[in-house]
């Protein structure tokens, strides 16, 4: 597809859809920005800014199409020391140089790293970043009055029947529409956006952060940054992988870690703190029928627009609209059929799964949960394919004896590998057959080095036969016994 047909298509393939979406996700950004500026001990208007900036921009340099950016817990949470033992500038550096280690990640093309991240632990990912949606609206739930909760349940019929009558209109946007003219009409006496902290009142201002230009500044600020680009990717990533399947297309992941990147350096030249991919957000857009950059865009022009103009209206939103879209999104989210997998599925899958989200929401960082998922996937899968080495011994009437090896050696099956010969036998002529074996590393490479001089040390003559190319340069390089008299006869013969 040429560039002109690919333009047209992530912009104005869905123009009803992208706009009506993008409404909604705009005001679902609001509450869930000051938050996050509240985490990160900054002023809401740094959260909302951000947010305004990273959408529009990753709408036109991100990889994925429909996915929303903007701020975030993750990489709130990380700020919080930076902000208050140097200051706000110091942030703003910290999120520029953010953005380069981004850009940089995506012409590396580190977005492959990808493929190593397993199904369990997307699964565990999805759910424990569904539990952690649910449980940031507690403080909207806990010791409400009740007209909150009946706010709430109104909230959520509307958006789970109004799909019933029309699917013209997102039912989120209706539900907000809705509750936010009942709550004007009568006076409910509900907690609204106002309550959450003051909003802005003039556009960003561009401004370079004022830090002094140093090695001592970049000492100060490099841990920072080097943290939230990697969990930045890493949540945007996820969040990327999360809505290709939602959508049933394929992203471009390089070019995500390139539109992160632009977007934070945006966002720290104009006074907001760093952020990536959302994918409560991300899911509210998909659902209400956004697929394209328009939406993104939409979502933060319009944010903007709701600050500026639109101030008087988004102040008297209640709170209880946003929490029921959010509670959606939270339903939405969870793959209820995991659960139902945890007797279905191999217990070590189920157990990544589950260790993915105890770990997530113990510590509410989902870097460390994907981590400890990739690790233990990785644990089990070198497990496996370690018990999948066979050795079968095969003797001929001359005395001869020939070992067949089937099967991955590398650093789990090495010792597999070396108990299956028998060195106790008297046997002078030895020939290991490897046509249907792999070598994979120097600790595979030493273990047929022992094997081969254990055998020598016997007396025995022996040859190593059915080499593959990518064994024999790993034999050339790092092999022991290669240099002895016994010469590895290549595959084949």
């Amino acid at each position: 597809m040429n560039i002109v047909k690919r333009y047209q298509r992530d912009w104005f393939s869905n123009i009803r859809g992208d706009v009506l979406a993008g409404l909604v996700v705009a005001l679902a950004l609001i509450p869930e920005a000051i938050g996050f500026s509240v985490i990160a001990g900054v002023d809401p208007k740094v959260g909302l800014f951000a947010s305004v900036i990273i959408a529009c921009v990753s709408a036109f340099c991100g990889g994925r199409p429909g996915m929303i950016s903007a701020a975030t817990a993750a990489t709130a949470v990380l700020i919080g020391g930076l902000v208050r033992d140097h200051g706000i500038q110091y942030l703003f550096a910290a999120t520029l140089l953010m953005g380069v280690l981004q850009i940089l990640a995506g012409f590396l093309k580190l977005g492959r790293v990808m493929r190593f991240v397993s199904r369990s632990v997307m699964t565990g990912f999805v759910n424990s970043l569904a539990i952690l949606i649910f449980m940031a609206q507690l403080p909207e739930l806990v010791g409400r009055p009740n007209s909150t909760y009946i706010m709430i349940a109104i909230a959520l019929a509307i958006i789970y029947l109004f799909p019933r009558i029309t699917k013209a209109i997102p039912s989120p946007l209706v539900a907000i529409a809705a509750l936010t003219a009942a709550t004007w009409w009568f006076g409910f006496d509900v907690r609204s956006v106002s309550d959450l902290g003051e909003m802005p009142t003039s556009l960003p201002i561009f401004a370079w952060p004022q830090v002094p230009l140093n090695f001592e500044t970049l000492q100060i600020i490099f841990p920072y940054s080097v943290a939230l680009a990697a969990v930045g990717l890493l949540e945007s990533l996820l969040t990327a992988q999360i809505v290709d399947d939602m959508t049933d297309t394929q992203s471009n992941k390089s070019q995500e870690c390139i539109g992160q990147g632009a977007s934070n350096i945006a966002s720290g030249l104009f006074g907001g703190m760093g952020g990536c991919a959302m994918i409560g957000q991300s899911v509210i857009n998909v659902s209400s029928g956004g697929r394209g950059r328009l939406s993104t865009f939409v979502a933060g022009a319009f944010l903007l627009v709701l600050l500026l103009v639109l101030d008087d209206i988004l102040r008297v939103v209640p709170m209880a609209a946003l929490v029921a879209i959010m509670i959606m999104v939270s339903i939405g989210t969870f793959s209820w059929r995991s659960i139902l997998d945890l007797r279905k599925n191999p217990p070590s899958s189920s157990l990544v799964m589950l260790a993915t989200v105890v770990t997530v929401v113990a510590t509410h960082d989902l870097s460390k949960g994907v981590l400890v998922g990739v690790l233990l996937s990785g644990v089990f899968f070198a497990g496996k394919v370690a018990r999948m080495v066979h050795v079968k011994a095969e003797d001929h009437a001359d005395g001869s004896r020939l070992y067949r090896v089937d099967g991955q050696i590398f650093f789990a099956s090495s010792e597999a590998f070396i108990a299956a010969f028998d060195f106790d036998d008297e046997v002078k002529a030895i020939t290991i057959d490897v046509t249907r074996a792999h070598f994979w590393d120097i600790t595979s490479i030493s273990a047929l080095d022992k094997v081969v001089l254990k055998f020598r040390s016997k007396g025995a003559v022996v040859q190593v036969n059915g080499v593959s190319e990518a064994t024999s340069h790993m034999i050339d390089r790092f092999a022991v016994h290669k240099d002895e008299t016994a010469v590895a006869a290549p595959a084949g013969h």
